[in-house]
């Protein structure tokens, strides 16, 4: 699988074996929010800071993804739904394997809400779509969460280690779950994961601090960096965040 391990180092920083993954998906859940209205200005940013690799949608990489400045990794989101649907929390399939490897994606990401009343159907894609990765030697980033009737509190360790388990049954080489509040709880969350774990960043923060003890909680726990959106793209600067975030992930 030489050519996922190739594609792997341009995600995982090849000397830390750490991440920071920069999500920029939102477009299609909630419409052209403030930080991806200038999608390559936004990029730059970012890349200018230190981050290891962003995600987007198929349509937006020719838009988005520039060939200026630092290079950045590029994930590209097969999963999708919007905040107008009646569950939103139903994700569907928008983008194959063989598309992301014709536009030159270094990975692809999926997202499973866990709980949903369409997990089943999520869990088949998850499953087609890790062949698919397998096949074509693509590195597959599986954003799991825990959202539905059943779940009482989708940042409890029990459910979020659970979660990140199942992304690495499925195949995935890097799962992004929510941080559990302590390094210690969410030690458990790695301790049960074969694969490296990130966290995801959440609601958008009040303070860089809360943003910078977050990651170093996770990091502390033996986590594998960031996934972070709007914490840091709606970041009054971004670049200086993700560099902040940067010397916590790779010291």
């Amino acid at each position: 699988m030489i050519g996922k391990k190739i594609r792997l180092q341009r995600i995982l920083n090849r000397n830390t074996g750490k991440t920071i993954i920069v999500p920029m998906d939102h477009g299609v859940t909630v419409g052209p929010i403030h930080g991806l209205t200038d999608m390559p200005a936004t990029v730059d940013r970012v890349s200018s800071g230190g981050a290891n690799a962003i995600v987007m949608h198929k349509g937006m990489v020719d838009k988005g993804h520039r060939n200026t400045g630092r290079d950045i990794g590029l994930i590209i989101h097969l999963s999708a739904s919007t905040s107008l649907a009646v569950d939103s929390n139903a994700k569907t399939l928008v983008c194959s394997v063989e598309e992301a490897v014709r536009l030159g994606a270094d990975a692809v990401s999926i997202h499973v809400n866990l709980g949903a009343n369409t997990e089943s159907d999520m869990l088949e894609s998850f499953g087609r779509i890790s062949k698919g990765c397998r096949d074509w030697g693509m590195p597959l980033f599986a954003m799991m969460y825990t959202r539905g009737a059943k779940i009482d509190n989708e940042y409890d360790t029990e459910v979020v280690k659970h979660a990140a388990r199942v992304g690495a049954e499925l195949g995935a080489d890097i799962v992004k779950v929510n941080y559990t509040g302590s390094a210690q709880s969410f030690k458990e969350v790695v301790d049960g994961c074969p694969v490296p774990v990130v966290i995801a960043g959440g609601e958008k923060m009040e303070s860089d601090a809360e943003i910078i003890e977050m990651v170093k909680g996770a990091i502390q726990a033996g986590g594998a960096g960031v996934s972070i959106g709007r914490n840091i793209f709606q970041h009054e600067n971004p670049e200086d965040i993700v560099k902040q975030i940067a010397q916590v992930v790779h010291g």
